[in-house]
């Protein structure tokens, strides 16, 4: 499949919106045209009602003109709510298109990019893209309106029409040229404000995290910083922008001066009736409105163009991890990992039978992050294979894989809603044994209306620990044939810690379970530990034995 750019993403959204767009155009242009008509009619009414002195002339005239203004204000009115709807369905297709790509079980929308950085592009961009939609229709129309106009005035006065019909090119080529330099302002200006707004979604998020290792500053530092960059390149986006509409609409109001002095030398002339006159100065201020329909037109496409730009990079992200086989079952639950090279592991080797609990203890706790990316398919790693059941998870679906082989992250997201939507969302039967398992049934008697009282957004009512057993309750609810547990207890008091550790062995009693932590209550209860240092696996018994005879092993997990 091609490579989407940011033309093809603008087209794209034009194409699906084509009947909106084509009928928001036939409007607009009904629109602009009996607006233009307007100063016509006035004029033929000069010459043919009040020159003549003709009451039943003067009527009909006036009649014509109130058959214009309600046509103009029909066209209006109902073609500005087709290019509202059409801006609106095209901003949210793009929307959903971005979410779809950042959602995708393959990942990659998000490498390189904060979550802040992604939302923008969601919200922000997709709205400037729809918002061509809109502004397709009118330029469409503004230029009806001039040609319409030009041919009035070539009615009026050849020199006059001749002028507008060559003036107006001009002045679209000019636009265009102008718009340049905007579009490019536009896209740094976008790139810097998602970056800042990435980091501010980021330090609220982690606010909490900050304030325990005594960050704040620093964070706050990093935030400034990237804040004054943003707004620079916003100041910079508002001067390219204030240069590119002052000089267009300096130049338009040159432009009509010029066709309001002909104009008028032509009537001293005799060349043109006093009608004729005033049909001229009044096309004159009406070709202001298109002109400026113009030239917010011509800013409109180029901040569009500049987001399609960023849209078409998101939709573009190569996936993180690939595989499409569907993963044959039932599941046994043995896991096995050869030779596994990535992040730090170095030909790591990892057995876990079916059924069993497995400890896994890291020297390096960067070690434990990448063993969970390549266990969770967040990442493929350089080298080696995980299996499951003896199929390679590269080959298989990777919403098939963690259906069945569940990684509850250390720093897993809680979700705004009440308590029982947050760890089984839908209700349904266990939840008692899941909540004594993690602890969690002490948060449910903290809250308010118990399992139906309401956290805050991200579980931020909550602390630490409160939301780690949540997190925790949640997994477990899930009850997949493999759970993995990345330090489901550092925020937790000993006596809690020691109650979970016991009672999530009890619960996955036959169900495969590898905890990844350095606690030392959760790996006594394993059947069996790993210790991995230098990125392979150096040490293999129980806890006990371990903390007797291995003096790396004892540092890792009691100091």
């Amino acid at each position: 499949m091609p490579q989407l750019t940011g033309g093809r993403v603008l087209r794209q959204s034009l194409r699906e919106q084509a009947r909106r767009i084509t009928g928001s155009a036939v409007l607009s242009t009904g629109h602009q045209a009996g607006e233009a008509l307007v100063p016509v009619v006035i004029g033929v009414v000069v010459d043919r009602a009040v020159g003549s002195g003709s009451t039943g002339s003067l009527l009909l005239w006036i009649g014509v003109l109130a058959a214009v203004f309600a046509t103009l204000s029909y066209s209006f009115r109902f073609g500005a709510r087709l290019g509202e709807r059409a801006a609106e369905q095209a901003g949210h297709r793009l929307r959903v298109r971005v979410t779809e790509r950042v959602l995708d079980a393959r990942g990659g929308a998000d490498t390189g990019r904060l979550p802040g950085a992604l939302a923008s592009v969601a919200t922000g961009d997709a709205g400037r893209v729809g918002m061509v939609a809109l502004v397709m229709p009118l330029g469409i129309a503004a230029i009806a309106g001039l040609a319409v106009g030009a041919v009035a005035l070539l009615r009026v006065s050849l020199p006059l029409g001749l002028l507008v019909l060559l003036g107006t090119p001009l002045m679209m080529v000019l636009a265009h040229l102008l718009g340049r330099p905007l579009q490019r302002r536009s896209e740094e200006e976008q790139e810097r404000a998602a970056h800042a707004a990435g980091l501010a979604a980021d330090l609220v998020g982690g606010l909490r995290v900050l304030k325990g290792i005594g960050a704040e500053r620093a964070a706050a530092d990093r935030y400034r910083l990237s804040s004054r960059a943003a707004l620079t390149a916003t100041l910079h986006a508002a001067g390219a922008k204030a240069r590119h509409d002052g000089t267009l609409l300096a130049v338009n109001g040159l432009f009509l001066a010029l066709v309001a002095l002909v104009g008028g030398r032509l009537a001293a002339d005799g060349e043109i009736s006093i009608g004729a006159l005033v049909s001229a100065v009044g096309m004159a201020q009406y070709l202001v409105g298109p002109l400026s329909l113009m030239v917010w037109v011509n800013g409109e496409l180029a901040q569009g163009r500049a987001s399609a730009g960023r849209i078409a990079e998101v939709l573009n992200s190569p996936p993180a991890v690939g595989g499409e086989a569907p993963l044959p079952g039932p599941v046994k639950g043995q896991v096995t990992v050869r030779g596994l090279t990535h992040s730090g592991l170095a030909g790591l080797d990892l057995d876990v039978p079916a059924g069993a609990f497995v400890g896994v203890v890291t020297a390096d706790p960067a070690h434990a992050d990448a063993l969970i990316e390549c266990l969770g398919r967040e990442r493929e790693p350089a080298a080696g294979t995980v299996t499951l059941d003896g199929h390679d998870l590269s080959t298989l679906d990777p919403d098939a894989v963690r259906g069945a082989l569940l990684v509850a992250a250390h720093d897993a997201d809680l979700f705004e809603g009440t308590l029982r939507d947050d760890i089984r969302p839908g209700g349904g039967d266990g939840l008692g044994l899941v909540l004594s398992a993690s602890a969690a049934d002490e948060v449910a008697a903290t809250l308010p209306g118990g399992l139906d009282g309401l956290l805050g957004e991200g579980g931020r009512t909550l602390s630490g620990g409160q939301r780690q057993r949540v997190a925790l309750a949640r997994a477990l609810a899930a009850d997949p044939p493999v759970l993995v547990l990345h330090e489901p207890t550092t925020a937790v008091d000993a006596v809690t810690e020691s109650r979970i550790a016991h009672g999530v062995r009890r619960l996955r009693e036959g169900r495969t379970t590898v905890v990844i932590t350095t606690s030392p209550a959760l790996l006594a209860t394993a059947d069996t530990v790993r210790f991995v240092a230098g990125g392979t696996v150096t040490a293999a018994g129980t806890h006990d034995e371990l903390v007797r005879a291995h003096d790396a092993y004892r540092a890792a997990v009691l100091a």
